[in-house]
Formats: structure tokens, sequence, C-alpha cells
């Protein structure tokens, strides 16, 4: 069979008479993936709208209309603005501690096979404890500051990182560390010219996946003991069956989230560019 005959068997099949093909709407949607996201997200709005106007009781949900307007409302609230300070606070000092102890932790499993045998079905084990329980010990130990909220959600947020750049590091080929190292590259250069570079990936992943491990650490301990931030009023609008200012609340705590996830995204892009 020549070229041109196997470039004819490879081709794909002609469309059936009558057939139109894709729409024009699919096409612009798989040219604009961003509109389909935010028809996602109006179409979510718009449910929860009708569902809180004419469907379940507004006692226990705002339509999103209202919680919108009633921002403003949320910010003047006495405590509000200072609980905001203290979250995001809480919430960058446990991440950056997280992903500084996971990255130390993932490379020394990752890197060296009898770490990985020993350790690795450890840190897996502790990995999928139900950490709630042992909550108690941290307020024992930190106290109800803003200590035992940071401890928390560093527990939270170190092991997903731990077990991806983990995963990331075994699929790094051994020649590559035996050709740089025959050159003569340091340690240094080993991590970040060869190591660093395979293992960006499964680093930002680990990142988002800390980060949110991180939120759910820090929300939950407030939520069960603290006289301030974010989760402090959270209990307090749900006790008081005000759920325009709860899912207030809950909106600047998502924007929060987007601005952090946003954050690791750039540096993703940016470290990407000589990977």
């Amino acid at each position: 069979m020549n070229e041109c005959e196997s470039q004819t068997t490879m081709a794909a099949p002609p469309r059936e008479s009558g057939d139109p093909g894709p729409s024009p709407i699919w096409h612009f949607l798989l040219r604009h993936p961003g509109a389909a996201r935010l028809g996602v997200v109006i179409l979510l709005l718009l449910t929860w709208e009708i569902a809180a106007r004419w469907v379940i009781d507004p006692l226990f949900i705002s339509p999103p209309s209202r919680v919108f307007t009633s921002l403003g409302t949320v910010l003047r609230t006495n405590g509000v603005p200072a609980a905001l300070r203290l979250t995001f606070f809480e919430l960058a000092v446990a991440f950056a501690i997280s992903v500084v102890i996971g990255a130390v932790v993932g490379l020394a499993i990752g890197l060296q096979p009898f770490a990985r045998r020993t350790f690795m079905p450890i840190v897996l084990l502790v990995y999928g404890l139900p950490q709630i329980t042992i909550l108690p010990l941290f307020i024992l130990f930190f106290g109800i500051g803003a200590a035992s909220k940071i401890a928390f959600g560093v527990t939270h947020g170190i092991f997903p990182i731990v077990v991806t750049i983990v995963a990331g590091v075994q699929n790094l080929k051994p020649i590559l560390l035996t050709s740089a190292r025959s050159m003569g590259a340091s340690r240094w250069q080993l991590l970040r010219w060869v190591i660093f570079p395979h293992m960006i990936p499964s680093f930002f992943a680990g990142m988002r996946l800390g980060m949110s491990g991180v939120l759910l650490g820090v929300l939950l301990a407030e939520l069960y003991v603290s006289t301030a931030g974010i989760g402090y009023f959270t209990t307090m609008f749900t006790q008081a069956f005000d759920p325009t200012k709860l899912f207030g609340l809950i909106a600047m705590l998502a924007a929060m989230a987007i601005a952090l996830n946003e954050i690791v995204r750039r540096a993703e892009i940016r470290f990407s560019r000589w990977r």
C-alpha cells in the first residue's frame, strides 16, 4: 500500500447525507470554554433564586439577589471586618507553612526508595484519620487563639501536598538524575533544573488540594471554638436564623478562596515557562 492509499485509509469517514454536523453553538463553546462556565454559574444562580423565593422556606435560605445586595450590611456589622482579616491571616500563614513542610517531607520521602516504602504508608494512614476528633488536643496545646486554627489548618493542608509530590517525583526518569550527576550537578542544581521542572504539575495540584484542606481546617477550628474569625460569625448568624448575612459571609469566604487559587495559578504559569 503506497503513501496516498494509507492516508486515504486513515482519513475520517465522510458524514452521511442529511447529517448537519456539529451545531454553531457547540463550535462557539469549544472555542470559548469560559462562556460555558459562565452559563453554568448563571444557571445555578437562577435555580438558587427560584428555589429560595418559591420553594424553600426563607427562614433557611436567602435568594442570591438579596445576599449580594446585603454584602455592605454584612461588612458594616460590628466585628466582621476584623474577622475577615483574622481568617485571611490564618489561612495565609497555615497555607505557607503547609507548602514548605509538605514540599520538604514529600521530597525527602519521594526521592529515597527506602523512605518511600517505610514512611509513605504511615503518611497515608494519618491522612485517612478524621482529624476533627483530635481538635480538642490542638485547643489544649495551642489555646483558643489563632495558633490553634493555624496548626489545625496545617494538619489538613500538608498531607495532600506530600502525597502529590511523592507521586510526581516517582514519575521522574532515573536517567535524568544520573546524567546530571555525571556532569557534576550539585544537589541544589539537581533540585532546581531536574526535579522541580518535572514535578510542577503535581506540586501545584497538591497546592490547590492543600489550600482547600487548609480552608477546611481553619474554619472547622473557628466553628468549634473561637471568639473571632469568620467561623465564629458563621455560627452566630446560623443561631440567629439570619441566612442573608450567613450566605453573604460565605460569599466573602469564597472570594478569599478564589483569590488564593488565582495566586497559585499565576505561580504555576510563571514557573511552567522554563519547564
